[in-house]
């Protein structure tokens, strides 16, 4: 066990930290990647317990993570997808001088519905895959991975690419990934939206099933210099359906960020 993350940097250009979903790893975003590197630093990182950070000691939240980056990267944006935008819109809120910008792909400040969050999925869902996790490790992964790519106009080919990369950098760890489970249910950061001292793009897939596009509106329109964007055939991943759009959109915002 160490302290430590694995970020691999690639790239040339200005900088940009990328932050992947629950059980998932940085080489994820290879599509993503192809397409900023040449205008782009880019820090992938493997969140705890994920891919070749498997070992790692660092927990599984979101102080604890945006330190152990944070330490280990330049003045940069910071772009989250799904529980990755947990960590990202925490590092933004907290670290406003490190982190000049925030871009959240189909992530919110809350994931689940209560107390006034309209949009969020039942919580009911996150215990149902905690138990799975107990019972049937790689089947509930699946039937995860199968939630992430329902709706996209290319349901089947991100399917497959999600299946793919899920283990292509070992397994992650089990207790991780219970751990990951438990910030998705329980994380509310709508706080820390009106408190937002940096510019903020929020890019939604229409038909994704994880987190609905509503939910990003909403959160979009609490925080105080925020842009809204639809992927309309994008599900949950659409970097890997229409990586094309995504880039642009990231690099169009990047570009208006001050210096």
């Amino acid at each position: 066990m160490n302290d430590t993350l694995y970020i691999e940097q690639t790239g040339e250009g200005s900088p940009l930290v990328l932050l992947h979903g629950w059980a998932m790893h940085g080489g994820v975003f290879a599509l993503l990647v192809e397409r900023l590197r040449e205008r782009h630093r880019l820090f992938v990182v493997d969140l705890p317990g994920h891919g070749r950070s498997r070992d790692s000691a660092v927990p599984l939240a979101p102080e604890a993570c945006v330190e152990a980056i944070a330490a280990r990267v330049p003045r940069a944006p910071w772009c989250g997808w799904s529980l990755g935008g947990l960590i990202a819109l925490h590092a933004a809120a907290t670290r406003p001088d490190v982190v000049p910008g925030l871009a959240m792909l189909c992530a919110s400040p809350r994931f689940v519905r209560g107390d006034g969050w309209r949009y969020g999925m039942s919580p009911e869902v996150f215990r149902d895959f905690a138990a799975g996790l107990r019972n049937d490790y790689r089947g509930t992964l699946d039937r995860f991975i199968a939630l992430e790519a329902f709706g996209s106009d290319d349901a089947r080919g991100e399917l497959r690419t999600l299946r793919a990369e899920v283990f292509s950098r070992g397994e992650p760890a089990a207790h991780v990934l219970a751990d990951g489970l438990e910030l998705l249910e329980t994380a509310d950061l709508r706080d820390a939206l009106s408190k937002l001292a940096v510019p903020s793009l929020w890019i939604a897939g229409r038909r994704d099933r994880l987190v609905d596009p509503r939910a990003m509106r909403e959160a979009a329109d609490a925080a105080p210099d925020a842009a809204f964007a639809v992927v309309e055939h994008g599900g949950h991943a659409p970097f890997l359906t229409h990586a094309d759009e995504v880039a642009a959109l990231l690099d169009g915002f990047l570009q208006g960020l001050p210096a």
